[in-house]
């Protein structure tokens, strides 16, 4: 059964399950899309104020966004896709080993005006490491149909 904007609850929180954070896929990801020497250099990332290698904020958000489609998609979310981002913020660094998680705080569930076959869905989605800290936060919107009928 799909969850459409009606089943979407303003307070509920979502688990949104959790990903590993491996070396060879931060400098992948940095070396094709934010090649920063703290990002795909072991010596320069040593020299950095990062004291390491740490993931680029777009991978954190990338491995966020798994976590997001797959919670979606086991919910059956009657999804329309996204018109944007708010808000996003790296909180700390991200290393290999790490072990990321996130959950996803439902701030609105509204209909559209203009659109009565949908609405729109903001979202507080946290990203925390193993130790509970945040690493991540952003505001994300999301359009979702309505229920048919």
């Amino acid at each position: 059964m799909a969850t459409f904007l009606e089943d979407v609850t303003p307070g509920s929180v979502w688990r949104l399950g959790e990903i590993g954070v491996e070396r060879e896929e931060i400098l992948s990801f940095a070396r094709r899309f934010d090649p920063q020497p703290f990002h795909v250099d072991d010596g320069a990332a040593a020299a950095s104020p990062f004291g390491g290698l740490v993931a680029s904020g777009w991978h954190t958000a990338a491995l966020t966004m798994r976590l997001i489609v797959g919670y979606l998609l086991e919910l059956r979310v009657a999804s329309l896709g996204s018109p944007g981002v708010d808000e996003l913020r790296w909180l700390r660094p991200v290393r290999p080993g790490d072990t990321l998680s996130a959950t996803a705080e439902v701030l609105e569930a509204r209909p559209s005006r203009s659109r009565p076959d949908r609405g729109s869905v903001r979202l507080r989605v946290v990203t925390r490491n193993q130790d509970g800290d945040e690493v991540m936060s952003m505001i994300s919107l999301g359009l979702v149909s309505r229920r048919p009928g």
